[in-house]
């Protein structure tokens, strides 16, 4: 059964103005990020954006666009918006690839859509990889998850979980079953949850950790984890990831 990938993308941002339209090799990255989703077994690419700008620039590239309201809270309310404009429900699977991940891997993504279908407790799905730096573990930027003995999301943090009271000093990771691993910001869902998720109600632990998906967690559904192999390529997020981002791709 195919999924859909849908890319949220806006023109806010405080560190990268306009970055989905920030040129990459004479692409805009939103188009960047959209070819490399194509190459995943999706049966269709669509970006979910508020700007007529970008709509403006994914056409002109031959990519599919929906544009939705401008008052959405979070990158789910703007997937759930577009989730009616396509006319998907049910069990029909979406991954949502964020727009600014020029380099993801195309496998990531359809593992992500693949565990969701192999798991029909589960109303969501992400990833993670092992983390293998003290500067990692302890980095509040650096999403942590945990997980049950069926791979299902037992929590987010910020904080350096799982601590381990009697290693041989703090802030040092793990090592075996117990590793802490680094969660990756692509999910998948089923539609008929997405369209959903805006009424369910903010959880507490959401606006502590500020992490959305905490949410979900909160109000008792389950969310698969894969385990990827190794780290997925380098996101955009300052003018300095994009002149690395830039010089990769320039490299081939």
């Amino acid at each position: 059964m195919g999924f859909t990938v849908l890319i949220p993308a806006r023109l806010a941002s405080t560190r990268l103005p306009d970055k989905p339209l920030a040129d990459i090799g004479g692409l805009p990255m939103v188009v960047r990020v959209a070819r490399r989703a194509a190459l995943s077994q999706a049966t269709r690419v669509v970006v979910a954006t508020d700007s007529q700008r970008i709509h403006e620039a994914c056409s002109t590239h031959g990519v599919a666009a929906v544009l939705t309201r401008a008052d959405h809270p979070t990158g789910s309310d703007r997937l759930a918006e577009a989730c009616s404009l396509l006319d998907l429900d049910g069990s029909d699977r979406i991954v949502n690839v964020q727009g600014d991940e020029p380099l993801i891997d195309p496998g990531l993504i359809d593992a992500c859509a693949d565990v969701l279908d192999a798991r029909s407790d589960c109303v969501m799905s992400t990833a993670a990889h092992a983390i293998d730096t003290a500067a990692d573990f302890a980095n509040p930027n650096v999403v942590k998850v945990v997980t049950d003995a069926q791979g299902r999301a037992l929590y987010f943090s910020r904080a350096p979980i799982p601590w381990w009271r009697d290693g041989p000093a703090p802030a040092t990771p793990a090592v075996g079953a117990g590793a802490p691993m680094r969660h990756i910001g692509i999910y998948g869902y089923r539609a008929g949850f997405l369209r959903q998720f805006p009424q369910l109600a903010v959880s507490p632990l959401e606006t502590v950790e500020s992490l959305e998906q905490l949410r979900v967690l909160w109000h008792g559904e389950r969310i698969a984890v894969h385990v990827a192999a190794q780290a997925p390529g380098a996101g955009v997020d300052t003018p300095e990831d994009l002149e690395r981002v830039r010089r990769l791709i320039a490299a081939g």
